[in-house]
């Protein structure tokens, strides 16, 4: 075998697995970070200001694109990145991490900024390793891609020896060995067993009210295709998570919405009038059922799942289907014939859409300053083009694109924040540079905005040219309900109140272009503007402080309070 540094082989390996972004802060291999750069290899580091904002870039990209995304850090900021791992293990995204750790001579001796934290990182990965040895390194390496690619997704950690990794700058003997099937998600597509396709469809074809829910597994299985044709064919309806609002558009007759706790009150009144929910890539946890309650316990399930640990965990199943969801869909419409549409209850969903459009008529077109977000968010999807990939953040931001943002075209791209606010914006940096050629834009609030805003900078440097919105309602009012009422004489203002930051400005001043909007008639010219300026833009929403985004619909029978934060009171969860 040839001799070659670590450096190299690390280099021209990423390369090989269609890599083409490092995200890291602040450095890490520096020696292959040298290498990457190179016209053969064609990898292109970007240097973040902050370890968790490359994380979340890393995360970005591998959502947008479903290629893993690799991120690093040097040993002292590895518990930083870390922490960026956390949004991505929650959303199953496949992003591969590589940091610094002490070499073995020096362990346990006080090595400069020395602290056991690998310990820490089965918390937020799938697989966790050491390279100690560089010879290590390429099975390993390979091993990592396998991991953050098969089966269920989700990031991995690998920690190479020396602060910066500075055992890749020695001599190992070269290895070509590289597994394309690991280079993008899903890696394998495993079908369903014959009788369970069969369970399924005769749970199905008893059912007179099915629902089905679409998760974040059938965007990662790359199955929206298949699950369009598959509820047409039998005129089922479709709600979907936040996270796979992409799955269905949101004016195909059969959309009722995303379901659950950050949700649109259509889906959660279609879930508890269903008699049958049949779940596609979900793990059935607390967002999308809002925390165990839409559906409640006691209703008929059926499961389509990869991982087969999540099958039944928080439903028992009638029925269950273990495999990709793209195939098993596939397999689900060869194997069955005609299914009787249910009139009365297509009816019904019709219904109760209706209702709904005619509830915010209104709010959507308002014209009220301070901006209203419904009518920002109205705005933007009429404006958004074609190929657009919109990047969510949490709280508020979630629950109103949830609610608010309509996707009109089967290229459009979704992707948001499964917890961590401020991943928002970073996050859109890293899809951007999956998709350098479609508009990106990420909808934040000033809350969210404030976590990373230096990135700003690094948006600028690398010219990665994102547009994004920031309703800024100079508060975190998702929090009102918890300050609200303070007794005589307390004011709770300044814990959840900010001063008016002119977001524009700094994002002048960073050398980006910035516009603040006051009216509501003025956000598709500011948009406009945003998007000819050829610069990282940041377009300001004056937005309304006592806009509450509507909480979780809610039955009757729920009488206590689900939000964690508290919205509403369950009278208001009950209009």
């Amino acid at each position: 075998m040839n001799n070659i540094t670590g450096d190299s082989y690390l280099a021209k390996t990423l390369s090989a697995y269609d890599v083409d972004f490092f995200f890291h802060a602040p450095l890490i291999t520096p020696g292959a970070l040298r290498q990457m750069e190179a016209p053969e290899h064609g990898v292109k580091p970007i240097a973040a200001h902050a370890e968790k904002a490359a994380a979340y870039m890393a995360d970005g990209y591998a959502r947008a694109t479903g290629k893993p995304g690799i991120c690093g850090s040097q040993a002292i900021g590895r518990s930083n990145l870390l922490a960026g791992l956390r949004d991505a293990y929650l959303a199953r995204s496949p992003v591969i991490a590589l940091t610094g750790g002490s070499l073995p001579e020096f362990r346990y001796r006080g090595a400069y900024q020395e602290l056991e934290d690998q310990s820490a990182f089965p918390t937020a990965t799938k697989f966790n390793a050491v390279v100690e040895q560089l010879d290590r390194l390429p099975d390993l390496l390979r091993q990592a891609f396998r991991e953050a690619t098969s089966g269920c997704p989700a990031p991995v950690h690998l920690e190479i020896a020396g602060m910066l990794g500075n055992i890749t700058m020695g001599k190992m003997d070269d290895d070509d060995v590289v597994e394309p099937r690991f280079a993008a998600v899903p890696s394998f597509r495993p079908a369903a067993e014959t009788h369970d396709i069969e369970s399924v469809l005769a749970a199905l074809r008893s059912s007179e009210r099915p629902l089905i829910v679409a998760g974040g597994g059938l965007m990662m299985s790359r199955g929206q295709k298949e699950l369009q044709a598959f509820a047409e064919k039998h005129q089922i309806p479709v709600a979907t998570s936040l996270n796979a609002k992409a799955a269905i558009l949101d004016a195909h007759p059969l959309s009722v919405g995303v379901v659950g706790l950050y949700s649109k009150e259509t889906a959660n009144r279609a879930i508890h009038e269903a008699d049958l929910v049949f779940y596609i890539g979900s793990m059935t946890a607390a967002q999308v059922t809002n925390n165990w309650t839409a559906p409640f316990p006691g209703k008929r399930v059926v499961q389509l799942d990869i991982d087969p640990h999540g099958i039944g965990r928080n439903y028992p199943n009638v029925a269950s289907l273990c495999g990709d969801a793209k195939t098993v869909l596939q397999q689900l419409l060869d194997a069955s014939g005609p299914i009787a549409p249910k009139s009365g209850w297509l009816a019904r969903i019709s219904s109760i859409k209706s209702d709904w459009a005619e509830k915010y008529t209104q709010a959507k077109a308002s014209s009220e300053q301070p901006i209203r977000p419904e009518r920002a968010l109205t705005t933007l999807s009429e404006y958004l083009p074609d190929n657009a990939v919109v990047v969510c953040d949490t709280g508020h931001a979630g629950m109103w694109c949830a609610q608010f943002l309509e996707l009109k075209s089967d290229d459009q791209i979704f992707i948001r924040a499964a917890g961590s606010l401020g991943w928002g914006f970073p996050a859109a940096l890293g899809a951007k540079c999956g998709h350098p050629d479609r508009p990106v834009f990420a909808f934040t609030g000033d809350g969210g905005f404030y976590y990373h805003f230096s990135e700003l900078e690094t948006a600028v440097r690398y010219g990665i040219n994102t547009i994004t919105i920031i309703n800024n309602n100079a508060s975190l009012n998702q929090e009102t309900p918890v300050w609200g009422g303070a007794p005589d004489g307390m004011n709770f203002n300044h814990h959840w109140k900010f001063g008016d930051v002119n977001f524009a400005n700094i994002a002048k001043e960073m050398g980006a272009f910035g516009i603040r909007v006051t009216e509501p008639d003025q956000i598709k010219d500011a948009l406009d503007q945003a998007q000819a300026s050829g610069l990282p833009a940041i377009v300001e929403l004056m937005a309304d402080i006592e806009a509450l985004a509507p909480p979780p619909w809610t039955p009757e029978k729920v009488d206590f309070l689900l939000n964690a934060v508290g919205e509403a009171t369950a009278q208001d969860q009950r209009k």
